[in-house]
């Protein structure tokens, strides 16, 4: 399975988005156009991710109930959903459990002076961090 496949899968894939994807540039193409809310359910459905979270790196409770009304998410909060996933879906990959992956990314970090790997995915730049700390340690490069 791709990371795109994973990321997809992590959203809720076909069923949830309401068509199929292929590919990263389809799943570009579909956050321009705002990812239906249901994909932040199914996020939390799975446990990957909880409310608070989705609080501070998503949305607001507020914001996310303006968008239940418009039936879609915003271009910008649709690319942080797909940032939350592109990441659990990298730790799962570079863990190889699911459980595991969770773990690491809700504890604090030394490689990551303290911080919690999911508390920076507020920012794409945050992000590349986690993915390049991902990266090293998929390679045996940092603990």
């Amino acid at each position: 399975m791709t990371n795109a496949d994973q990321v997809i899968a992590l959203v809720g894939g076909e069923k949830t988005i309401g068509r199929g994807l292929a590919s990263e540039l389809d799943i570009a193409r579909l956050i321009r156009g705002g990812l239906p809310v249901d994909v932040v359910d199914h996020l939390l459905d799975l446990g990957v991710i909880s409310q608070a979270e989705v609080d501070r790196i998503i949305a607001s409770p507020k914001q996310l109930m303006e968008r239940r009304r418009k039936g879609c998410l915003t271009p910008d909060q649709s690319g942080r959903v797909i940032r939350v996933a592109r990441v659990i879906a990298d730790a799962m990959e570079t863990f190889r459990s699911p459980d595991k992956a969770l773990t690491w990314l809700h504890r604090p970090s030394a490689a990551l002076e303290g911080e919690v790997p999911l508390d920076l995915l507020d920012t794409e730049e945050g992000a590349r961090v986690v993915e390049h700390l991902l990266c090293r340690i998929a390679h045996g490069m940092a603990a």
